[in-house]
């Protein structure tokens, strides 16, 4: 690990916490997810706000820690990282890159409907919730009729 002598740009710090995947779905970086709500300098200090999914999200504290580890490892001494929970996170904020990952995954994306619009897996709008509960909290079981694949739903929130 090599100190940074100049700081970063917080467009190249933006640019490093995309390379961030969320510890739940990796297939998705935490900026993606929504969750990175500013970067700035203040002085000489880094300071990433973080907004949670939700306020008792289990994986709040390996997420902190995986922004920590990837900017320390480029040489970010002075960090702070905070925690905004107002206003709630929402999957408004999901960009469209990470919707379409998420897809392609085989998670169905948020919809405002409440329920996937189609099967990751081959497409079919004939899909049925199994459960509300899924692998981990912020998603809900749900199988595809036609191809009677099970499949993940991230849920709208």
């Amino acid at each position: 690990m090599s100190q940074v002598t100049t700081q970063p740009t917080v467009e190249q710090i933006w640019d490093w916490l995309d390379a961030v995947p969320d510890p739940e779905i990796p297939v998705i970086s935490l900026v993606d997810l929504g969750i990175i709500r500013d970067v700035a300098w203040e002085g000489g200090t880094l300071v990433v706000t973080v907004t949670p999914t939700y306020s008792g999200c289990p994986a709040t504290s390996v997420i902190a820690m995986d922004i920590e580890t990837a900017l320390r490892d480029r040489g970010i001494i002075d960090l702070n990282l905070k925690t905004q929970i107002s206003p709630a996170w929402t999957t408004d904020w999901l960009s469209e890159k990470g919707r379409t990952r998420l897809e392609a995954y085989g998670i169905a994306p948020p919809q405002p409907a409440g329920g996937p619009e189609k099967c990751p897996h081959c497409g079919s709008k004939d899909v049925t919730r199994v459960s509300q509960f899924g692998s981990t909290p912020c998603k809900a079981h749900w199988r595809c009729q036609d191809c009677l694949e099970p499949f993940d739903y991230f849920k709208c929130i």
